[in-house]
């Protein structure tokens, strides 16, 4: 039996490509603090696709989503679709955290040190 690909679908790659290029704001300066291993050396990848979900940002090696929440995220169906979202992702063995837009501004160390707590190693 063939093993299903859950990474980086093929059919989703062009719009991963679109995410990349138009990250909200919150999503470019976050990532300027995890792209080139500066996180402790690990790997992040950013708007990284698993199943048809794309998440914001994912460490291979920690099995660790990252998620981005605007104001959107507050609407109860926004509310109820990121509940099944994470749910799964669990469900299949990544830890899911998720931070609003403004914690990354305006606490920035706090941000990247609950992200290092999830850190195994």
């Amino acid at each position: 039996m063939k093993r299903q690909q859950i990474h980086t679908k093929k059919s989703l790659q062009e719009y991963r490509s679109e995410l990349r290029k138009n990250m909200t704001p919150a999503e470019a300066f976050l990532w300027k603090h995890l792209k080139s291993k500066k996180l402790n050396g690990k790997k992040f990848q950013r708007q990284h696709s698993i199943e048809n979900y794309i998440v914001d940002f994912y460490c291979a090696s920690e099995k660790l989503v990252i998620e981005l929440d605007g104001e959107i995220h507050n609407l109860p169906e926004v509310i109820e679709k990121d509940r099944i979202r994470t749910r799964r992702l669990n469900e299949l063995g990544f830890t899911v955290i998720r931070f609003e837009n403004k914690m990354v501004f305006d606490h920035l160390p706090s941000v990247l040190s609950e992200i290092q707590d999830h850190f195994n190693t």
